[in-house]
């Protein structure tokens, strides 16, 4: 009888290690060490061959002797998921999408697999049954004859199908239910994840086929399982938003074909996911009255220009200690604003409690929304409502002076498309600016007492 080889590995990074320790020497997290069995079969590891890929031999080239030539991408119809992979998928890529349960990370894959007629994908789920995904795809409005579905969770098995079908396209739902008989532990370990990631990712690699691997999240919003993981795929996507509300937002935090500052929006129905064309209109709150708190800032996520509304609330401290309170915004650049109100501005904030909030779901940090923060915080304060047809794009440095943000005039043309009739923004981004091609008044600061003066005196 052989003997059961067993190591430790750390929860959080995945390291490997011989015997236990209390504090791991990569990420220095306590007591995430966990025991598990790894006797595996080397003579038949990663054995995956098909006759579109022979084996062949790796030698090394010169770099001015290698051969390019930019693969052309799969186009999913889905405005939204192209912009955030950047125009489309690329042929043998590995893409890693996570997020909360029930936030519709399979409604979504479903519903691409759904969209790409003339495509061939295998969706393989191992959580859910195949009449399941049968119900869920009735309520979407889309037909395929390419799309196959597999229930099956051990690798081997899918590897077969994978021969037979010869699919185009790949989806995986989820990586931390599949397991590989090359490892003897239980599905969903660290060991596990790991060969099962390396199997695919090396069948996506010698293929060429474009893989999607769906993962669970921690409490925490990190993807589950080692961190190598996400270093070993060559996009991953995060799927973000309130269970209960109906907008979701998918951005990417990796990305070797594109930016890492693309964001999609998303909105839920019955019969699947809506890409929302124009999210500023969704971010907006549509206001009867005004309100004191509220100012509109010009931001950008990626190349696309949002406008979103930004609330505070300003009232006396009730214990000793104010709170500073911040939702979808950095609360340290909170501080910072806050300090700069005070100093340079002459503003009472030690003894008041702050909070803010970004409307949407949103988390922000473009500095350029610092000028509208600032003056939705002076409007509470001052409990004077600001004027609802104008909006701010600035950044505010500690000497209290307005700087200039990048791409000034995408700001500026989102605004006046929104029906804005006048835009606050630093004096040192006018400079070249051709003014006549914007319908909208443009008003150029410097100070911050410059904006109290024009908005609240």
């Amino acid at each position: 009888m052989a003997k059961i080889k067993t190591a430790y590995f750390c929860q959080n990074c995945g390291v490997e290690s011989a015997k236990w320790v209390g504090k791991c020497p990569s990420c220095g997290e306590w007591n995430t060490y966990v025991e598990e069995v790894v006797q595996k079969d080397e003579g038949k590891r990663g054995t995956w061959q098909s006759d579109r890929s022979p084996a062949k031999t790796s030698k090394p080239k010169r770099l001015r002797e290698i051969n390019y030539e930019e693969q052309s991408r799969l186009v999913t119809g889905d405005a939204e998921l192209d912009r955030v992979l950047g125009t489309g998928i690329v042929p043998g890529s590995l893409v890693l999408i996570g997020g909360e349960p029930g936030i519709g990370k399979s409604t979504l894959m479903l519903q691409i697999a759904l969209m790409l007629n003339g495509t061939k994908i295998l969706y393989v789920s191992g959580e859910e049954s195949e009449s399941q995904i049968k119900m869920r795809s009735e309520r979407m409005k889309y037909q395929s004859d390419q799309c196959y579905i597999l229930s099956e969770t051990n690798t081997q098995q899918i590897f077969q199908q994978i021969a037979v079908l010869e699919p185009d396209l790949l989806v995986i739902d989820s990586i931390q239910t599949l397991h590989s008989q090359y490892v003897a532990s239980a599905a969903g370990s660290v060991s596990q994840v790991r060969e099962c990631t390396a199997e695919l990712m090396k069948f996506a690699k010698q293929t060429g086929t474009p893989v999607f691997l769906i993962g669970h999240i921690t409490k925490d919003g990190s993807i589950a399982g080692p961190k190598i993981l996400e270093h070993m795929v060559d996009t991953v996507l995060q799927f973000e938003g309130d269970r209960h509300l109906s907008y979701r937002i998918l951005r990417t935090s990796k990305n070797r074909f594109g930016s890492t500052n693309e964001l999609g929006i998303y909105e839920m129905h019955v019969d699947g996911l809506k890409a929302v064309t124009n999210p500023s209109e969704i971010l907006l709150t549509q206001r009867e009255e005004q309100l004191t708190g509220v100012a509109i800032g010009a931001m950008l996520e990626g190349n696309r220009p949002l406008l979103i509304e930004i609330q505070s609330l300003v009232s006396p401290a009730t214990y000793g200690t104010p709170q500073r309170s911040s939702t979808g915004h950095d609360a340290k650049r909170l501080s910072m604003l806050l300090a700069v109100l005070e100093k340079r501005g002459g503003m009472r904030l030690g003894q008041q409690d702050v909070f803010l909030n970004i409307a949407g779901g949103l988390r922000v940090d473009d500095p350029g929304l610092d000028l509208a923060v600032c003056a939705s915080i002076i409007s509470s304060h001052e409990e004077s409502p600001i004027d609802p047809g104008t909006c701010f794009a600035g950044e505010v440095g500690l000497g209290g002076e307005i700087r200039a943000v990048n791409r000034i005039e995408s700001r500026i043309a989102e605004a006046s498309k929104m029906g804005f009739k006048r835009i606050i923004l630093s004096r040192y981004a006018i400079r070249g600016l051709d003014r006549s091609k914007f319908p909208i008044e443009i008003v150029p600061i410097g100070k911050l007492e410059e904006m109290y003066r024009l908005l609240f005196l």
